[in-house]
C-alpha cells in the first residue's frame, strides 16, 4: 500500500487512467505509482515507459496475469 505523511501534498483525482489495468508491455499513461493488481507490490514508473515483462516478478496461479493499475500519479504541472 502506497503510503504518504504529509496529506496536503495528495489531491484526488477522477483521470479515467485510475480506472484501468494495463498489461506488461503497456506505456504508463502517466508518470506515478503503479500497482499489480494480483500480488499488491507497487513500483514507480515514468510516464510513457514500457510496464515491466512478466519475468520482473512471478505469481501463483490464483494472483493471475500481472496487472498494473495507476494508484498515484505525479503532477508536472502543478498550480
Amino acid at each position: 500500500m502506497a503510503v504518504y505523511k504529509e496529506k496536503n501534498y495528495l489531491g484526488q483525482n477522477d483521470d479515467s487512467a485510475f480506472d484501468r489495468d494495463y498489461s506488461i508491455g503497456d506505456q504508463a499513461p502517466l508518470a506515478g505509482i503503479y500497482r499489480c493488481m494480483g500480488c499488491h507490490r507497487e513500483i514507480g514508473f515514468a510516464g510513457g515507459t514500457t510496464l515491466p515483462r512478466q519475468d520482473h516478478h512471478t505469481h501463483t496461479p490464483l494472483q493471475g496475469a500481472i496487472r498494473w493499475r495507476l494508484i498515484v500519479s505525479a503532477d508536472h504541472n502543478p498550480k
